[in-house]
């Protein structure tokens, strides 16, 4: 009975400093928030702006044209991972399949997604879409323009316009995108 007491005890002492620290910890969060819903939302606005017009590394080494050429080959690379175009003008980008393995097993797309698009969610989705070159119907709001899925030697252009911002591009075939991938700055 007495080691049983102990025990007891024992644990009271255990959960009793968690038990204060978690409430300091409440008590502090709750404080600083409550008191700072303007510094909040000033916050997210700065956020919001800071996102749109996000530094990218080596970014101003690239060239701004809106005018671009890129391939994708049998190593499952594109030989750019930067684009730097200027804002609300047309961009046009020829994608060019420079691979000699066949379509089937090494077909390319260049997909241009909105910002902020969660990459390995899209890749699964798109890895599902056989049916429509590997872009998912259900995802379509989160492309902005996409190429023809291309075999060996081919190539596809398309042409659109971006607002200022950073937008990622992938090739969506199945397991291309963890790769084959960057981003195209507008500004």
């Amino acid at each position: 009975m007495a080691v049983k007491l102990k025990i007891k005890n024992m644990k009271k002492l255990f959960v009793i400093p968690f038990l204060a620290l978690g409430l300091t910890f409440v008590a502090c969060n709750n404080s600083s928030t409550s008191n700072n819903t303007d510094s909040q939302a000033t916050t997210e606005e700065t956020t919001e702006e800071a996102t749109a017009t996000e530094t990218v590394p080596g970014i101003e080494n690239v060239t701004l044209s809106n005018t671009w050429t890129v391939e994708g080959n049998d190593q499952m690379k594109f030989n750019t991972d930067l684009i730097r175009v200027k804002a609300g003008e047309p961009v046009e980008l020829t994608l060019k399949n420079v691979g000699e393995m066949p379509k089937e097993s090494m077909g390319h797309n260049f997909v241009v997604l909105q910002p902020n698009v969660d990459l390995p969610t899209f890749g699964g989705e798109a890895a599902a879409a056989a049916d429509n070159e590997y872009i998912p119907k259900s995802s379509l709001s989160s492309v902005v323009a996409h190429t023809k899925l291309l075999g060996p030697g081919e190539e596809d252009k398309i042409t659109f316009t971006l607002e200022k911002g950073v937008y990622p591009f992938i090739c969506s075939f199945p397991g291309h995108y963890g790769v084959m991938q960057g981003k195209i700055v507008a500004e």
